[in-house]
């Protein structure tokens, strides 16, 4: 109620300042004013600039070997390439990117299999803290993401983007773009800031949050970024900003009415 008396307050003092205007000021009837709607601004889209496949596209729901073979070319490790699940792949990747910008995203529907072990926590059970020794867990992801080449990764996305745009409609976006999307998530990733250790938590319930709200309250995609802490984060952003590079020279914008 507190927050509503101004509002109210603001509305009679305004209400009541016209009326006495133009009662002891009479004007004559306004005459009608024709308001010009302006246009609705072109919505941009990037648009994928590349050459026809030099053979055919697998069809999406046929794709995971071939997207297994490529991936394995890319990484040249058999063993890393475990980590990925070999179920809809392009399918998984497609969702997990839609929901990095947000609060969560679905676990079953990432394309990598889940960090092992337990999160490790240091500090007192009163004032706890993310381990020093938790970025182990993410040691195989980190070498990943050093072993990838950037332009022969988005060299690849650029071939199959047909595959991730018909997953992205699938998802319910049909007139929508995924390369904008991937360059939403790719910048909300590369904003995730750097925190000073010890980086402080909280247990309210089962799991752990961090200390500050404004942490806590960042998308799931920075969040990873956090609690995987900075001295593996700075290498997976590096990377993030080497594929983004590479991405943009393949892309031109352009506009497009009534996308929604």
């Amino acid at each position: 109620m507190k927050r509503l008396f101004p509002v109210v307050a603001a509305t009679a003092l305004v209400g009541g300042s016209l009326a006495a205007y133009f009662l002891l000021r009479p004007a004559p009837p306004p005459e009608p004013v024709t308001v010009q709607a302006a246009p609705p601004k072109p919505v941009p889209r990037q648009v994928i600039e590349a050459s026809p496949a030099s053979s055919p596209l697998p069809v999406l729901g046929e794709s995971d070997r071939f997207m297994l073979n490529a991936l394995t070319g890319l990484i040249g490790n058999e063993a890393l390439i475990k980590l990925f699940r070999p179920e809809k792949i392009i399918r998984n990747i497609v969702v997990t990117i839609d929901n990095l910008p947000r609060d969560r995203t679905p676990i079953n529907a990432m394309p990598v299999h889940p960090a092992p072990g337990l999160f490790l926590v240091a500090g007192t059970e009163n004032e706890p803290a993310i381990g020093q020794k938790n970025a182990a867990r993410y040691a195989s992801y980190l070498r990943i993401a050093e072993a990838i080449d950037a332009r022969k990764l988005v060299e690849l996305y650029v071939r199959l983007y047909p595959l991730f745009q018909q997953a992205y409609e699938d998802l319910g976006y049909p007139k929508q773009y995924f390369n904008d999307r991937l360059l939403v998530a790719l910048d909300d990733l590369l904003a995730a800031p750097e925190l000073k250790e010890p980086v402080k938590l909280v247990r309210p319930k089962v799991l752990y949050l961090f200390a500050d709200p404004a942490l806590e309250e960042r998308s799931i995609g920075q969040r990873i970024l956090m609690r995987i802490g900075g001295a593996s984060a700075n290498p997976i952003k590096n990377k993030l900003r080497e594929i983004k590079q590479e991405l943009k020279l393949h892309l031109r914008e352009t506009s497009a009415e009534g996308i929604q």
